[in-house]
């Protein structure tokens, strides 16, 4: 009900130290914004690979007490959350992943979006493949079991170059663990250590928590082998260009996260001070959309002079319990999300400052209630491009034709919005506050895919529709 664009999911993995699935759950709550209709964690102890997995948080994978079942004599475990969709919700396609194939037990734990899975899974459903779920990762294990290698490791390094899209891989076997990430580097992924401990996880704020050091970004295309003997990095992918996601930035990641080697933080305080620069407006106060807005909206009040002011209030404490279905579910939903508080907005000329502009219905409804909380004049200043191309990289978009900015110009969306002005942030200035522009992808808002594979078939949370 809520417009909004979601991540896939989040990935974590941790070998060797203490307390290993008691900490691999502690940096899975850090991740959790990336996924919240599934978690599980995998561990090894050296004989056996074991799995525990639910619907729903990390919270309620610990309060039910299914931890302690594959907590004993671990050495090293991997995790993943992840993003709920319309008909993909079931435990057969949470992850990680468990299977027994001629090597051994293998584990994975997946986030991207594997263009090319639709039809990989076509052909092996002819050669007689079974599948229990609808996930591309299923798929990517199939792959992996039918390949004609000496071992485990050579199967997975062969399997992985026939995968198409985005792919941040985290592979677990009695033994050792394996990491790959695909060779645009899409989806970001960390490394990093704690005295005899290595762990990698999607975002670096996961390694906060448990006082790991940030060492390095896992490379596009690299492949490591993580065991009691260290680790061997080898260059497995090789594209002649990086891809990072640039709406990671621009919404995905925590702010206190380290990504594609910088700080969120710092990147989109950049780009609300771009904005400013680009476009700015006659306001007496600015206020963000809480809470990914928060520090674009500081930016651009620094950049502007305008004074910053907490205008919205946000409850995360919404469930769907309260949605009256006699009542306009949509404004409930987001009128119990979202609060305004009167005495900061009323009689003044407010900015206010969002992220982006998905379908624009949820921005409707807030801007009618800024007007009810008597803001004297709206306008809207977006801290990144006109959303207007579909993602086939690992983000749960809408359709082509429900992204407002693919339809409307922003005359006319500012117009829906019953607003007195509109601004966005030029993709350009976007990627100028990356301080790479030419490693970034940015198709969802220019259409220039780096990679096109057959009719891209989109996957949704890793789902092969």
């Amino acid at each position: 009900m809520i417009d909004e664009m979601h991540e896939e999911c989040g990935v974590m993995g941790i070998f060797n130290g203490e307390n290993i699935v008691r900490n691999l759950a502690t940096g899975l709550y850090a991740l959790q914004h990336r996924g919240q209709e599934s978690t599980g964690i995998a561990a090894t102890n050296g004989e056996k690979v074991r799995v525990t997995k639910t619907m729903g948080l990390v919270a309620d994978l610990v309060e039910e007490g299914k931890l302690d079942s594959i907590s004993a004599n671990c050495f090293a475990a991997v995790g993943h959350v992840r993003y709920s969709t319309t008909g993909s919700r079931t435990l057969a396609n949470a992850q990680p992943m468990l299977v027994s194939c001629k090597w051994g037990y293998l584990a994975v734990a997946h986030n991207g979006n594997i263009t090319n899975a639709h039809e990989l899974r076509a052909e092996m459903e002819a050669d007689g493949h079974i599948f229990q779920g609808t996930s591309d990762s299923e798929v990517l294990l199939h792959e992996i079991s039918r390949t004609k290698a000496d071992s485990l490791r050579d199967a997975i390094c062969i399997a992985v170059q026939k995968f198409k899209g985005s792919f941040c891989l985290i592979f677990l076997t009695v033994d050792s663990m394996y990491v790959v990430r695909d060779g645009f580097g899409f989806r970001p992924l960390c490394f990093g250590k704690r005295n005899n401990s290595l762990v990698f996880a999607s975002e670096s704020c996961a390694f906060d928590l448990l006082g790991v050091d940030y060492v390095r970004d896992v490379a596009p295309g690299e492949f490591l082998s993580v065991n009691k003997d260290g680790v061997q990095s080898e260059q497995l992918i090789k594209r002649d260009r990086k891809a990072f996601c640039i709406f990671e930035f621009v919404y995905f990641a925590r702010p206190d996260s380290k990504i594609f080697e910088q700080n969120a933080d710092k990147v989109r305080r950049k780009m609300g001070k771009k904005l400013a620069e680009e476009s700015p407006v006659k306001a007496d106060i600015v206020i963000p959309c809480p809470d990914s807005s928060t520090t674009a909206a500081l930016g651009y009040a620094q950049a502007s002079g305008i004074q910053f002011e907490i205008g919205l209030l946000r409850n995360h404490y919404v469930g769907r319990t309260f949605i009256d279905p006699s009542q306009n579910a949509r404004e409930q939903k987001v009128k119990l999300k979202f609060n305004t508080i009167s005495g900061v907005l009323k009689d003044k000329k407010v900015c206010l400052v969002d992220d982006s502009i998905v379908r624009g219905t949820t921005l409707k409804i807030i801007c009618k209630m800024l007007r009810e909380a008597g803001a004297k004049e709206v306008h809207i200043r977006i801290a990144s491009s006109p959303v207007r191309y579909p993602c086939y990289f690992g983000m749960d978009f809408p359709s082509p034709s429900e992204l407002v900015a693919n339809t409307l110009v922003p005359e006319e969306v500012a117009k829906m919005l019953g607003v007195e002005s509109l601004g966005y942030l030029s993709v350009e200035g976007m990627r100028e506050c990356t301080g790479a522009p030419d490693d970034f992808c940015g198709a969802c808002f220019d259409g220039i895919y780096p990679e096109k594979t057959g009719s891209m078939n989109k996957s949704r949370c890793g789902e092969v529709i």
